[in-house]
């Protein structure tokens, strides 16, 4: 894949991408609706750029995520096929016949966002990771990971929250890495399920925890309370971010932030118990809180 020529945004959809972007957003709706809600204050040229994104990585997350995609014999196959999507969004990219709308609208993204291939790179990279690593031994080990599968993923949105200085890439990048790790302290019990810890083996032994054990102790709970400050940090450092984009956009991040930081208010409120249920927050707050946005002008965001 080359530098993808920008499509002008202006550009008609044709038919394919415009079944494609209500392919995307349905998919962002049932999957994602953190962000699905968090992006609703965006004008829909760029709202669907966000929703293409997000299928993007749906899909590539679904091959690494199928049952079995793992075990031993079957490993060499998900790679096949991961390399496969890979070769097939970048090829479409560089022009070859797209038939599937879906990727008729990533690609139209893409090309509209100018999106480097390194950054797909990165990506693919961190999902071809999930079939062979299991486990992280550090923190730093974990963000290594997390610079393909979630900070990449700040990068990617950049050009359509359109911030008003380059200054802001450090607090995109922190937003993904922050929305990663809520993922990762809530989705224990699936990961586990999936032979995946996602957890920083040294503080695990440091705190004396042990997921496996799949119960709250006092052990899982003084490791979960440091990983939820951890993460507090990464979210007070995207939020350096929110005055440098333009206020829309500045009311969509501050929506998708408020509402991802919630799951870990819910965590603290089980006990930390993330093992007999998904912690959610309510699709009525999620539609509350990005309503109440349209009345409330973030703090310091621009014009």
């Amino acid at each position: 894949m080359s530098a993808p020529a920008a499509t002008p945004a202006t550009a008609p959809l044709a038919p394919l991408e415009r079944e494609g972007y209500r392919r995307c957003a349905a998919i962002t709706r049932r999957h994602g609706t953190t962000y699905y809600w968090g992006v609703a204050l965006l004008p829909v040229e760029r709202r669907r750029h966000v929703h293409a994104v997000y299928a993007l990585c749906r899909a590539a997350d679904d091959i690494v995520d199928e049952p079995g995609a793992t075990t031993p014999g079957q490993v060499r196959d998900t790679e096949r096929r991961l390399a496969a999507f890979r070769h097939t969004v970048l090829e479409a990219v560089d022009g070859a016949p797209v038939e599937d709308p879906v990727l008729a609208a990533v690609v139209r993204t893409l090309r509209s966002c100018a999106l480097e291939q390194a950054v797909l790179d990165r990506f693919f990279g961190a999902m071809a990771a999930d079939l062979t690593t299991t486990r992280y031994e550090t923190w730093e080990d974990l963000l290594g990971y997390m610079d393909g599968s979630a900070a990449v993923i700040g990068e990617m949105m950049l050009p359509v929250l359109r911030p008003t200085t380059p200054d802001a890439l450090a607090p995109a990048r922190a937003l993904g890495l922050a929305f990663q790790l809520t993922n990762f302290i809530r989705d224990v019990a699936e990961d586990l399920d999936r032979g995946r810890v996602y957890l920083p083996q040294a503080d695990l032994r440091a705190h004396g925890a042990d997921p496996a054990l799949r119960r709250v102790t006092p052990q899982w709970r003084s490791f979960m309370a440091e990983q939820i400050e951890r993460n507090r940090g990464l979210y007070a450092e995207a939020d350096r971010g929110i005055p440098m984009l333009p206020d829309t956009s500045a009311r969509c991040v501050a929506t998708a932030r408020t509402l991802y930081s919630q799951i870990l208010d819910r965590i603290e409120a089980a006990d930390h118990n993330v093992f007999t249920e998904r912690v959610r927050v309510p699709t009525r707050i999620k539609a509350a809180t990005a309503a109440a946005a349209l009345v409330r002008r973030p703090r310091g965001a621009g014009a």
